[in-house]
């Protein structure tokens, strides 16, 4: 029975998931009814989104080095102690400081503390269908987009931005937490156990100080290739919208592409997650990569809606499959007891990669005055993610176990 119990935990982090990422990310619905009522800007209120996003990459370091020490349980209640109160400061403040450092600053610190911990906890709870596992877990977050933002829509409507964010704060934390108490380590078996998945070869005796494990070849290649999927990816998601409408699209029409992003990449966390599980999680990354870089310079050719709609559905597929699955081949390379800091700073890359392809697609068009670029230059980023994923060595008879891990 105690080894079935890691599906309670999928279930809870898919649960906490998107709590926690749906209410952190629902700022975009408050944009135009925070601007109407307090007149702030709309640079100075999506600046704390920006905060947020900075933050979050820094706090996921530190929170998933805390969780190889004292475990996820208290990471994440503490966590959603800081996100309720972050959104209960931001709905009360009356002065932009207050409501950007609430919301990027406490809001954006608890956000850092989902992701790898619950991952981290979840890979320790199997050897078979680890894949899987990670991929509906991240779900949540997939899912939020669906329920959490048009919910807030809800209440912004009913009861204006502040209540509504209130009731989110009070809402979020009260749900967090319960859920929070079904989250427990594995048992020293589980732990212990190598993936009869796994298509690379383990680090041997991988170290447990984090320069020196930051030093080793593996999580370079690993954070590089993170850094260059999600800097691939930033971008085109970003600014799609706009090249649609450029393109002839309606402002609805074209922000519904989001929507059948999010959708497909529901599916593309169960699918790519089990095709993981059966030929190796290395082997679908790159092919992924490969895919999601011919599609990103697809869009080059696109100009109806339709085939904006198609692209995103090959994306979204692509994408939201493949970045769960970083983290399953962080746990082949490194093993269960450093897990937390592996994901925290592979996490970190990936939000500084994230945030280089606004500004750049931003350049790029203000420069030659089309998008073209943009996808040119993302496609190759994309590929070189791909290469660069060539070099994790290949699993032999005669690679070490995975929890060759030093006492």
């Amino acid at each position: 029975m105690e080894r079935h119990y890691g599906w309670v935990i999928v279930a809870a982090g898919a649960v906490i998931t998107c709590l926690a990422m749906g209410a952190m990310f629902a700022l975009p619905v408050y944009l135009q009814p925070i601007a109407d009522q307090t007149g702030w800007t709309r640079a100075g209120i999506s600046g704390a989104m920006t905060m947020g996003f900075i933050v979050m990459g820094i706090a996921g370091f530190v929170w998933g080095t805390l969780t190889d020490r004292i475990g996820a349980r208290p990471v994440v209640i503490v966590a959603a102690v800081m996100l309720g109160l972050g959104l209960f400061i931001a709905s009360r403040a009356t002065d932009l400081l207050v409501f950007q450092l609430a919301y990027g600053g406490l809001v954006g610190a608890s956000g850092g503390a989902f992701f790898a911990p619950l991952i981290a906890t979840t890979l320790g709870w199997f050897d078979k269908h680890r894949s899987l596992a990670v991929s509906l877990v991240s779900l949540g977050g997939g899912v939020a987009p669906m329920t959490i933002t048009p919910l807030a829509t809800v209440l912004i409507g009913s009861f204006g931005w502040r209540d509504a964010m209130t009731m989110t704060a009070i809402s979020a934390a009260c749900l967090i937490v319960p859920a929070a108490f079904l989250i427990r380590r594995a048992p020293e078996a589980l732990l212990e156990a190598p993936s009869p998945s796994s298509d690379v070869v383990p680090a041997e005796k991988p170290p447990t100080r984090i320069a020196a494990l930051f030093r080793t070849p593996q999580f370079i290649v690993l954070a590089a290739v993170f850094f260059l999927c999600c800097g691939a990816h930033s971008g085109p998601i970003f600014h799609t919208v706009s090249y649609a409408m450029l393109c002839g699209a309606s402002a609805l029409a074209a922000a519904s592409i989001y929507s059948v992003e999010g959708f497909a990449g529901l599916f593309g966390r169960v699918f790519f997650g089990m095709l993981a599980d059966r030929i190796g999680v290395k082997r679908v990354i790159i092919g992924g990569l490969l895919l999601q870089a011919a599609g990103i310079y697809s869009y080059i050719y696109v100009t109806e809606l339709t085939h904006f709609y198609l692209l995103a559905l090959v994306l979204g597929l692509v994408y939201g499959g493949v970045m769960p699955l970083y983290s399953v081949l962080a746990r082949d390379y490194f093993g269960p007891k450093v897990m937390g800091t592996v994901l925290g700073g592979i996490t970190m890359t990936s939000a500084i990669g994230m945030a280089f392809g606004p500004v750049g697609g931003g350049y790029l068009y203000d420069t030659f005055g089309n998008y073209h670029w943009l996808y040119v230059a993302s496609a190759a980023v994309g590929l070189a993610a791909a290469l660069l994923a060539l070099a994790f060595p290949p699993k032999t008879e005669q690679s070490a176990p995975p929890n060759a891990l030093p006492a």
